[in-house]
């Protein structure tokens, strides 16, 4: 559940369900929140699962598993994926370098069972490994202004950069470690990670304290990252390939073997995946799962839809047959063929672009 539940209430929260954890829904106008995010900066809970990775192995060992480097310097992270082996994703994760251990940020869901899977295959490896989402609150600071933000409240140490780096500091007295993000909603983002304890002492700091900043939950998380371009876990990436879905900041090409490596590698020397993520301006918000039709023939589904707040209309994300046209598409909404247009990503241009904005090979884009 939300270590700063009570917090939330004050403000007003509304809260919901996701991955088995408790986390904001909205403070009442998710749409005013996504516009403070936007032209300020604003601050929402994050509901990760952790997983904490020790042994003089720890490093190898999941470098084994993933899609992408984990780094051997303490202070720098990545986003990696965990591939079955036919090469859809089964979860993805934010692999920090802690020095004596490594943190794995994972959907709230997956610690658990990432760390029995993980268990069932050490042998001689000197690794441990714990589920420790109950240890850590972690809190995404998002924003052009979210900088400023950090810097106003950050002692003994400056903000991180590049992104998927990390300091650390104090906040109020309280020890913080600061990580810049991978930038999900299109603009300057951080992530304050803290001992559960401190969660409520640095969730005030981080409103209240130096620059201001709005709180937000997940139903603005969900617009502004729509509008960012960025695939999200449970919508846009379990099961899916990771060329399907354009995540290709989650994978290192280069690196040896790992789980479901050899379909990866397959699909990018052929240069074109059967699909890709794109951007769609329908005349009405259609729900997950709506089919999208050229003419009478199925060539996709919608992954996530929103009214967006920054352009004042429907946007959505969808998979698309790669070679599909697009002058005559239309997305069933309650029961109805309504027009629906491609556009490219990200719909809204935010002060950065996100690292996971889906790409192609250029071989692909011009198939």
């Amino acid at each position: 559940m939300s270590l700063v539940a009570d917090v939330h209430a004050d403000h007003g929260a509304t809260f919901t369900e996701r991955g088995g954890r408790e986390v904001v829904a909205d403070y009442g106008r998710p749409g005013s929140a996504a516009r403070a995010v936007r032209n300020g900066v604003g601050v929402i809970e994050m509901g990760y699962g952790v997983v904490v990775v020790e042994g003089d192995d720890r490093v190898e060992f999941v470098d084994n598993a993933v899609s992408n480097r984990v780094p051997g310097a303490d202070g720098d992270g990545c986003y990696a994926l965990l591939l079955d082996p036919q090469g859809a994703i089964e979860t993805e994760l934010f692999v920090y370098n802690a020095g004596e251990r490594l943190l794995l940020f994972t959907p709230p869901d997956r610690a658990g069972p990432l760390v029995d899977e993980w268990e069932d295959k050490i042998f001689i490896d000197d690794v441990q490994l714990r589920d420790a989402s109950a240890e850590f609150g972690v809190f995404g600071v998002h924003g052009p202004t979210s900088t400023e933000k950090i810097a106003s409240v950050l002692n003994h140490a400056g903000s991180p950069e590049p992104e998927l780096t990390f300091v650390r500091g104090r906040m109020n007295d309280v020890g913080v470690t600061v990580i810049a993000s991978d930038n999900p909603t299109g603009e300057e983002g951080y992530e304050v990670v803290c001992a559960a304890e401190e969660a409520e002492d640095v969730f005030d700091t981080l409103l209240t304290r130096g620059l201001n900043a709005a709180p937000f939950g997940y139903t603005t998380w969900d617009m502004l990252t729509v509008e960012a371009g960025t695939p999200l876990f449970d919508t846009e990436l379990r099961g899916r390939l990771p060329n399907v879905a354009g995540v290709r900041s989650a994978v290192d090409f280069e690196k040896g073997c790992f789980v479901g490596q050899e379909v990866v590698s397959k699909v990018e020397n052929r240069g074109r995946p059967s699909k890709r993520l794109v951007g769609l301006l329908p005349a009405e918000v259609p729900e997950a799962g709506a089919a999208l039709f050229e003419g009478d023939a199925s060539v996709g589904e919608v992954t996530r839809a929103v009214d967006s707040p920054s352009l004042d209309a429907p946007i959505a994300l969808a998979y698309l047959d790669f070679d599909a046209e697009t002058d005559d598409l239309t997305v069933r909404v309650d029961g109805d063929e309504v027009a629906v247009e491609r556009t490219d990503l990200p719909f809204v241009e935010g002060n950065v672009r996100s690292l996971r904005l889906p790409t192609y090979p250029e071989a692909a884009e011009q198939a």
